[in-house]
């Protein structure tokens, strides 16, 4: 599935390089930007922002589970990145209000 058309990257390229940082450090802090920069490609229109954050979120929390770490240390870390993302990502949904509608 294509994520990002500006930059033409798949959901299967983006998963690898989640996985690749997190090999690297389980407990870092993975944003878009980060995942972008990895890959060598950066947000142009960022409309994929709100995916690659979903996919992060579900790559990491799958990546946790399956390495053992302790239910208490892997719910509280994604508890921060959602609060993150609730305080400075609810308001727009692809560059749009909530309230916005087409027609």
């Amino acid at each position: 599935m294509l994520v990002c058309s500006c930059n033409i990257i798949t959901q299967r390229e983006i998963e690898d390089t989640i996985r690749q940082m997190l090999d690297e450090d389980p407990w870092q802090l993975i944003v878009p930007a980060k995942v972008l920069h990895a890959m060598k490609s950066r947000g142009r229109c960022c409309g994929c922002f709100p995916n690659l954050v979903e996919t992060i979120i579900r790559i990491t929390e799958a990546y946790h589970r399956e390495s053992g770490a302790t239910g208490a240390d892997v719910i509280a870390y994604l508890d921060r990145v959602r609060e993150l993302r609730n305080k400075f990502g609810s308001k727009f949904h692809e560059r749009r209000y909530k309230g916005h509608r087409a027609a």
